[in-house]
This record gives C-alpha cells, structure tokens and sequence, in this order.
C-alpha cells in the first residue's frame, strides 16, 4: 500500500503566519495538508471586542476544535449554552459563538479546525 503523506516536522516556534488581534494572536503551521493554529489569548480578550470587527459578523463564524493547553476560555454559544474550558479539554464548537478569558491567566489553545479562516 502507498501512503500519499509525507514525513514533517514543524514548530510554532517558526509558524507559517502569525495573525495579530487586540490581545492575542494565532499562530499557524501547515502539516500534513492541513492548516493547525495556536491561539494565545491576553487577559481581557474577547471575541466580540477584539476579533467582530475583523471578522464582520456578530458571532464567531469559525467552527473548531480544540484543545486547551492553559488558562479558563468561558464559551457562549448562540443557542445560549455556556461553558468554560480549562487546560487539558478539548472542544468541538460549531459555528455561531463568542468566548472571552476568564480571570488573569493567558489562555493558548491549538485549535485543529478552523484556523485557516481566523482573525482574517
């Protein structure tokens, strides 16, 4: 059997692009054909302040899925469900939400879907 994937190593430390917003930036890799982000989110983030008028629409658009490396991301999803992530979740979140940071620790999070469109 042939496998069309090929053997990389990559680093946030060298990203591909970084996209800066009012507190925060992500970080992004391509691999193996997809396109990973890390988000690093300042205290006092949020979507709707620091990332709306950027994107264009009232709720993050974006659907991911996630996995939360530091600090709280309390979560709010248009059909009114909350929650807050902490390190160690992972998240699978449609479209339609907003988020913002939870106390005074930054929040990074790699998100595997839904990066390529983010904060662009």
């Amino acid at each position: 059997m042939t496998s069309l994937q090929q053997t990389q190593h990559v680093t946030f430390n060298s990203p591909d692009e970084t996209r800066t917003f009012d507190n925060g930036h992500i970080d992004l890799v391509h691999v193996g054909g997809a396109e990973i982000g890390r988000l690093v989110l300042r205290p006092g983030w949020r979507w709707s302040t620091d990332v709306k008028a950027i994107a264009g629409t009232d709720l993050c658009e974006a659907p991911h899925f996630q996995y939360h490396i530091s600090g709280t991301l309390h979560l709010q999803m248009a059909d009114g469900t909350e929650f807050d992530a902490k390190a160690g979740d992972i998240t699978s979140l449609p479209s339609g939400h907003d988020a913002w940071v939870v106390g005074d620790e930054e929040v990074v999070v790699v998100d595997w879907f839904g990066a390529s469109g983010y904060a662009k």
